[in-house]
């Protein structure tokens, strides 16, 4: 959520931003809406205000002045029921409209439609020539019987799956790789609910936008999360943190859950765009500082470019178009894992910064940072936070270049090597 005094000031700027970002809101009825709420709560205060006048003056007067002062004091109480019912009225509208204005991508954020605009920054690592016809992960999947998508289909619909012995510890091995990393960074770990409350998905900016993507339990009036962004943003919701406990930062492993709605026919091949996956999530709420925002964004990159290192997958790393960028993201920088099968680097991370956006909406706050320097005022002032995520690793889709770059001529697949002391130290994955 944006502040309204920034709306006001500048309207040309979030009209921009939404055209930029290609999503819809009508600014100028936001502002006609918070003018008309802005006069109708003056006209309260000042009822109020002349309403304990008269309170405080009729004691002190005679009869027929006291009965001119009762009759006024009448009207009065008329005009506030009204001016609360016209308040009433127009509340939610403005609430709805504020919760669709876009946050404004910095400065160096490409202008684009989609993700066929991102920029790309650099390359790191070199693309596998192989020797011999290589297989896509399905048929290496198959072949080595370690994923099965027929049965998944079978029993949970398109676009699931079942990952079997050296697939399934392949797959933990990756994850627990991943945490084992952040915990050694200073993350703190947490195991997180994916069932959500409307109130944290709209904190984090999920609604509204995202409905359509979201398992939803009707009848619980609960949302099956689609990342641990959620629970761990919102983990603070409502609170105001101290100075010195900031920054904040957290990872988590879970499961996610997206409906992919609309993308019928879009990458339905194989593991690359499906409805379950599990991910390990970093989330970081510092200050509200651009300076430590930008510090944050370039840690997370890098956690998890360090991963993709360790893993020695060839990767690059784009600047986000605008296009691309959700609502509340002011910057974004996806990482792109180079897959043979697809002939092309396809997305596997995103690590997003989105200053006070997220922090508004979830009313998330902190004392700021105390100095010498400073007043007293200064010292006890209260601002929102700013929170950043990234994808640390996703699978299985992070398995589709394990298992096609690490294959080999007789079929078996070859464990990398910083996650063989997941596999007990196994070596290669082989047909038994």
């Amino acid at each position: 959520m944006i502040d309204i005094k920034e709306i006001r000031d500048n309207p040309e700027k979030f009209e921009k931003a939404a055209k930029d970002k290609h999503l819809e809101v009508d600014i100028d009825r936001l502002l006609k809406v918070d003018s008309t709420l802005k006069n109708q709560k003056q006209q309260l205060q000042d009822i109020s205000t002349e309403k304990n006048k008269i309170g405080e003056s009729i004691p002190k007067l005679d009869r027929p002045e006291k009965a001119v002062r009762l009759n006024r004091l009448s009207k009065l109480k008329e005009s506030e029921i009204l001016i609360n019912a016209n308040i009433k009225n127009l509340q939610p509208e403005f609430d709805e409209l504020m919760l669709l204005v876009a946050q404004p991508a910095d400065d160096g954020v490409p202008i684009g439609k989609d993700d066929t605009e991102n920029v790309e920054i650099r390359k790191e690592g070199k693309i596998k020539q192989f020797d011999f016809e290589p297989k896509d992960h399905v048929q290496l999947g198959l072949a080595l019987d370690i994923i099965d998508i027929e049965r998944g289909v079978k029993l949970a619909g398109t676009r699931n799956y079942f990952l079997k012995g050296d697939g399934a510890l392949l797959h933990w091995a990756v994850l627990r790789f991943a945490m084992d990393q952040m915990v050694g960074k200073g993350y703190v770990p947490m195991s997180v609910p994916v069932l959500m409350k409307d109130e944290a998905m709209t904190g984090t900016g999920f609604f509204p936008g995202f409905e359509d993507q979201t398992y939803r339990m009707e009848k619980d009036l609960l949302n099956l999360a689609g990342t641990a962004e959620v629970p761990l943003t919102a983990y603070h919701m409502g609170e105001i943190l101290k100075a010195d406990e900031l920054p904040k930062k957290y990872v988590a492993l879970s499961s996610c859950f997206r409906r992919e709605a609309g993308a019928a026919g879009k990458d339905t091949y194989g593991l690359f765009r499906i409805h379950q996956f599990d991910k390990v999530e970093q989330v970081v709420i510092c200050e509200n500082s651009v300076e430590e925002s930008n510090k944050f964004h370039e840690e997370i990159l890098a956690s998890a470019e360090g991963v993709m290192a360790a893993l020695e997958l060839p990767y690059r790393v784009v600047n986000v178009c605008t296009g691309d960028l959700g609502r509340g993201q002011a910057k974004k920088f996806d990482i792109e894992a180079w897959m043979p099968s697809r002939s092309n680097y396809c997305e596997t991370h995103s690590a997003s910064k989105l200053y006070d956006f997220q922090a508004r909406r979830l009313n998330l706050r902190h004392r700021s940072q105390k100095s010498e320097d400073r007043s007293q005022k200064e010292k006890s002032k209260i601002r929102f936070c700013h929170t950043l995520n990234n994808t640390v690793i996703a699978s299985p889709r992070i398995l589709i270049p394990i298992l096609e770059l690490y294959q080999n001529a007789d079929g078996s697949v070859t464990i990398p090597k910083v996650l063989r002391p997941y596999m007990s130290g196994k070596e290669k994955i082989a047909k038994e």
